[in-house]
């Protein structure tokens, strides 16, 4: 049976036509696998698999996803991130889960504020949501501007994002933003590129962002991920998630909150 293997044209540039027609062949491409984002195992045979280049400064490292939840990329990370991925990959250990508030920051312009970002199920009629929750560390101005003011939710409010003032659904998917989750890790939120390009990051992980096995699993049932955010000083760090609950609801009520569905990336 031919391999339902899909070698994205980015990919293909990277790793050479003879390289990726010998996966097509399947002369190097494993019949099963873990996928790199779910983590459950797949069939290169039996359904539909991307191929996914992970690059560091002096490492490359290809790896396999569901089409469903990947499609076939080359991600761009620090050597430092690819290493510990191989580590991680040989030492076949069971997944450690991570507790669910767990900080990764990001350097934003023009304050050089910094982007805390926590994940955490959030209960949504009856339901739970994985979610994001974005709260600088200090106020983000306009940028071009030398002004003090926090213009961080109307920036996000021009790009789509809507107020929030009660948690009771989940708010509208908002179409051309999208969460990258590879490895079983969060990588970045990213943002549609100009004049139609390839999506940018908007968010990029330091160091790539633990989510509990709960969170990953509620993420691949909806295929999308609830991004909340908030000025500084709204949200804090709340080591837990009833916690970070009550205090998106303060948010909300005082409003402080936007929010939006966001996809996960390929889907």
């Amino acid at each position: 049976m031919p391999r339902m293997l899909d070698v994205g044209d980015d990919v293909r540039a990277e790793i050479g036509d003879e390289e990726a027609d010998r996966l097509l062949a399947g002369d190097s491409a494993p019949g099963s696998y873990d996928c790199t984002s779910c983590r459950t195992p797949g069939d290169c045979e039996q359904e539909r698999t991307s191929t996914v280049l992970f690059i560091g400064d002096e490492t490359a490292v290809l790896a396999f996803a569901h089409a469903g939840c990947l499609p076939s990329q080359v991600v761009k990370v620090t050597e430092e991130q690819l290493q510990g991925a191989v580590r991680s990959i040989s030492a076949d250990q069971p997944h450690q889960e991570a507790a669910p508030a767990a900080p990764a920051p990001r350097k934003a312009v023009p304050e050089q504020a910094v982007l805390g970002v926590t994940s955490g199920l959030i209960l949504l009629a009856g339901e739970l949501h994985p979610a994001l929750v974005v709260e600088p560390t200090a106020p983000i101005a306009r940028p071009g501007t030398a002004g003090a003011g926090d213009d961080f939710l109307p920036l996000l409010i021009e790009q789509g994002f809507m107020p929030v003032t009660e948690l009771s659904a989940a708010p509208a998917v908002l179409h051309g933003w999208s969460v990258l989750l590879a490895m079983g890790q969060l990588h970045a939120v990213l943002q549609p590129g100009t004049d139609g390009g390839r999506p940018v990051a908007w968010w990029q992980a330091h160091q790539p962002l633990q989510v509990t096995e709960g969170w990953r699993t509620a993420a691949n049932k909806h295929q999308q991920v609830l991004m909340f955010a908030a000025p500084v000083g709204s949200i804090g760090r709340q080591p837990r998630e009833d916690l970070l609950r009550d205090a998106l609801d303060k948010a909300a009520a005082n409003g402080q909150l936007v929010a939006a569905a966001l996809p996960l990336a390929g889907t």
